[in-house]
């Protein structure tokens, strides 16, 4: 694709696409560290994350911008908010939503049931979708992958950006980690808002397992459909770095053990303070990047055994 929205410059790093912002300043890699919060079910984990929600809601008027979670990371998020949109307790808050998806793989139908938007779906329910202001997911059924995620970041752009990034930890080869899908390897930079990465066999694996685990009802065709994805759409380090508030939750290390080794390298990894190679870290290991946004909140369970 021919790149000519004058808001982005199309990066390619061995395959991997990148749109950066043309207005990013140079960021500063400063390591604020991470502090996990340590909760005793995912009960709790979803109630903490909605409590985030609320505060960003009492302390700013209009609308809120925020990234959904896929995967188990937030489903006790999704489950309260739900249950929520079946009442009128929150309408004000619901109304100010402008709610969008934070990675995808593509290219997919919007109707398989491994994506992210029927999980959502599932699990918010019809009425929280009625109530809430815009839902804007990455298009993952569009011949022009790139042209879909521009549209998307423009959306985004257009509103002032995101409130709160909802995010996970997702672990990778060699005990490093990935944040939305920034992958290991992949060259992103700190002012990459998005990109599209080449898919792998492990993360189609990892994918799968989770949606199954987690209770989604699959069927054979779609897990097909899965299995032939070749890219993952994914916002990049200058949505996570841009974001007013970044909540990260951890819950299911009970199908996924090797978050606490994966996790416990990003907590205990500091930056180096030579730039060049903490670009290095954050490349190798891009789960570092929530470790340079200075209002993060960490919330994780017991057996990930802090």
């Amino acid at each position: 694709m021919n790149n000519d929205n004058p808001s982005f410059t199309r990066v390619e790093d061995s395959g991997n696409v990148w749109l950066a912002q043309n207005t990013a300043q140079d960021a500063e890699l400063s390591d604020h560290g991470i502090t996990p919060t340590v909760l005793d079910t995912e009960a709790a984990v979803g109630q903490a994350m909605l409590n985030e929600l609320l505060e960003t809601a009492a302390q700013k008027d209009g609308d809120i911008n925020i990234a959904l979670l896929g995967g188990r990371g937030a489903q006790a998020l999704h489950r309260l908010l739900g249950e929520l949109a079946k009442t009128s307790e929150q309408d004000e808050l619901l109304g100010r939503l402008n709610v969008f998806t934070q990675d995808a793989l593509a290219p997919m139908s919007m109707g398989n049931c491994f994506s992210f938007v029927r999980d959502f779906e599932r699990i918010l329910g019809p009425d929280f979708f009625k109530k809430i202001k815009s839902f804007t997911p990455m298009q993952t059924d569009t011949d022009d992958l790139e042209a879909g995620l521009i549209a998307y970041l423009n959306k985004l752009e257009s509103l002032g950006g995101l409130d709160i990034f909802f995010i996970g930890h997702g672990p990778e080869e060699n005990q490093a980690s990935h944040l939305a899908y920034i992958k290991p390897f992949s060259g992103a930079q700190s002012d990459h808002v998005a990109g599209v990465i080449p898919i792998s066999s492990s993360i189609l694996e990892h994918h799968i397992s989770k949606f199954k685990a987690g209770g989604s009802a699959v069927n054979e065709q779609d897990e097909a459909e899965c299995r032939s994805a070749e890219y993952i759409l994914t916002l990049g380090p200058a949505a996570i770095l841009q974001a007013k508030k970044v909540v990260q939750s951890v819950v299911d290390v009970d199908t996924a053990p090797a978050k606490v080794q994966t996790y416990a390298n990003v907590l205990n990894t500091r930056l180096s303070s030579d730039k060049d190679e903490a670009l290095q870290q954050l490349n190798a290991n891009p789960g570092l990047w929530i470790r340079l946004h200075p209002n993060t909140k960490s919330f994780v369970l017991p057996n990930l055994g802090l």
